[in-house]
């Protein structure tokens, strides 16, 4: 009787062990954020993402944000076309942020955006206009990229928090309300 009972509760475990797997655990989400800007700190709006989770193929950790912007704030203020990047942003900023929706992805996904991000990345010249080619449009590419409904309205261009509570009415799919 005890050798059943021992079997049993060992079933048990192997079955809760397997639920638990981190194949079983693993999601990625890319989450949509603005910046309202702040004189305090130096910061003008922007949008970015950041992607976090966990990869359901090999279990690898994801931690990443990504945001389009010039390479010299002062050049972007005074020309029109000026030296682009794409960087992330630090802990602390993001905490700052809005946070208007989040998607989950795939691994497929995941790696669509990744490239996609390379993509904007690597282009040559000057790439970044803060009328025609901004951190919005960056943002857009990527929701595009996801299935999402995007429009650049010319009002909002400069004005990434109005831009994505856009983006949530265009798309009520996502469940989000504007902030």
């Amino acid at each position: 009787m005890r050798l059943c009972l021992l079997r049993r509760a060992a079933h048990l475990l192997a079955i809760a062990a397997l639920c638990c797997s981190s194949a079983a655990l693993a999601e990625v989400r890319i989450h949509f954020h603005s910046f309202n800007g702040s004189v305090l700190w130096g910061r003008y709006p922007h949008a970015f993402v950041v992607i976090d989770g966990t990869l359901a193929a090999n279990g690898k950790p994801v931690k990443e944000t990504y945001g389009f912007t010039p390479r010299s704030v002062v050049a972007a203020a005074t020309q029109d076309w000026v030296e682009h990047l794409v960087e992330g942003e630090d802990e602390k900023y993001v905490r700052s942020t809005n946070r208007h929706f989040s998607l989950t992805l795939t691994d497929a996904q995941y790696f669509d955006v990744v490239r996609e991000v390379r993509r904007w990345s690597m282009e040559p010249g000057k790439r970044y206009s803060l009328s025609d080619r901004n951190c919005i449009h960056f943002v857009g590419a990527l929701a595009e990229l996801l299935g999402l409904r995007v429009e650049y309205p010319k009002d909002m261009m400069r004005r990434p928090k109005r831009w994505l509570n856009h983006i949530v009415t265009l798309n009520p799919q996502l469940g989000a309300k504007p902030i």
